[in-house]
């Protein structure tokens, strides 16, 4: 089985997180996208992000419909920081056989040495790497320099048409009553409304 592995916040999860997965779906030919919210991102200690229970119930109404797209909530009931290597590890063991691709955008390929422990994710999966729309595909160059030649064989570049959406520009428009309609998810969109998230 070839398992694609989409961390992130989701706060809220968006049509470009979906339109990104679908493309490394389709792309990597991968029989599973899961997606991943993170507990508590190391990036992003110092900012506010939603309950799990409400990301992950956004996640599975946007979801919907598309049986290749699962969630997975085990990095909600970790305490302290949620990291990369220890995911794709645990994921390993439960299944040696599954052949891991972790989804990362281009922008975080270029921090991808300053990770948690870099080689051990490398070790356990293989790198869907997404350029956003209109921007040039990412250079391995300097990512080989720093880590070595296995990474090339370890990346593949997935490209997506450019969908300009970013979660906190969500957050900010519900805070202060503008319409989110055709950003999220309709389901996501009501769900939003009702439990009054972001206000």
């Amino acid at each position: 089985m070839r398992l694609g592995i989409f961390g992130g916040t989701f706060d809220p999860v968006h049509y470009g997180h979906l339109l990104l997965a679908e493309q490394c779906r389709e792309q990597c030919q991968l029989d599973e996208v899961r997606f991943m919210p993170a507990g508590i991102p190391p990036h992003k200690a110092d900012v506010k992000i939603s309950f799990g229970k409400d990301r992950v119930e956004m996640l599975r109404l946007a979801i919907a419909g598309q049986e290749s797209f699962t969630v997975d909530e085990r990095e909600l009931s970790r305490s302290g920081p949620s990291y990369t290597y220890e995911t794709l590890e645990e994921l390993r063991e439960e299944d040696s056989q599954c052949e891991l691709f972790l989804i990362i955008g281009a922008d975080s390929l270029r921090d991808f040495p300053i990770w948690r422990h870099p080689q051990r994710i490398l070790a356990a999966a293989q790198l869907a790497v997404v350029n956003r729309g209109g921007e040039p595909m990412p250079q391995l160059d300097e990512l080989i320099s720093l880590m070595g030649p296995e990474v090339a064989t370890r990346t593949h570049l997935v490209t997506i048409p450019g969908l300009e959406l970013a979660s906190s520009d969500i957050r900010k428009r519900a805070a202060s009553g503008q319409s989110i309609r055709y950003m999220t998810p309709r389901a996501v969109e009501c769900y939003i409304e009702a439990q009054q998230l972001y206000r």
